[in-house]
């Protein structure tokens, strides 16, 4: 990755990364710079790139909607560098994420994506990408491996396609990922760039 200086977010909103990413990321001479999104913590002003991983956002959507200084943080980002949100990552990106309850949340809006964890289906398998558009470290044509692991069903996915993605045998996913400006985002965990 060509960022030197990493904004990721780490609390139980945020708690799934892969180690080896973070760890190939540190080997490339990045420095990782962790924030707290439920803490209404910014991303570091100076960082190059914002990386919001997975986990359990739509348990937290409320304290999040009202993380002024952590979404106004996003915002100020995005006009000046790349974000990129997996999985929780991705839902807190979009306009509005639904509780279990059917609360409507807030999120920050870089994305038009609408989530819903009330219908709840589960969304399980290894996964096989071919980015349509650049993402953080990768250019388009890149092929990429993951997973997909969640609950919450998409409502509303009006942004251009992140990617081609496909399962473990090669049938489309309609996952395919959100791209506006320098802010993209998936449901697709990054495990490997795939050398097929």
């Amino acid at each position: 990755i060509s960022a030197q200086r990493i904004a990721i977010a780490r609390d139980a909103a945020f708690s799934f990364a892969y180690p080896h990413l973070l760890e190939g990321w540190r080997r490339a001479g990045a420095e990782i710079l962790p924030f707290s999104p439920l803490a209404d913590e910014a991303p570091d002003e100076g960082a190059d790139l914002v990386w919001l991983p997975g986990g359990y956002p739509e348990l937290h959507a409320g304290r999040i909607a009202g993380a002024t200084r952590f979404l106004a943080g996003l915002r100020a980002h995005a006009r000046t560098g790349p974000i990129h949100g997996e999985c929780g990552g991705y839902m807190v990106l979009g306009e509005t994420l639904i509780d279990k309850d059917g609360t409507a949340h807030a999120m920050a809006g870089l994305l038009g994506l609408v989530t819903s964890f009330e219908s709840r289906r589960l969304h399980l398998g290894y996964r096989r990408a071919e980015l349509l558009a650049p993402m953080p470290g990768h250019a388009p044509g890149t092929r990429l491996r993951g997973h997909e692991f969640h609950y919450s069903t998409i409502l509303s996915q009006p942004d251009a396609a992140l990617a081609r993605v496909t399962d473990a045998n090669g049938a489309d996913v309609a996952e395919t990922g959100s791209r506006r400006g320098p802010v993209t985002g998936s449901f697709f965990h990054l495990i490997a760039e795939d050398p097929r």
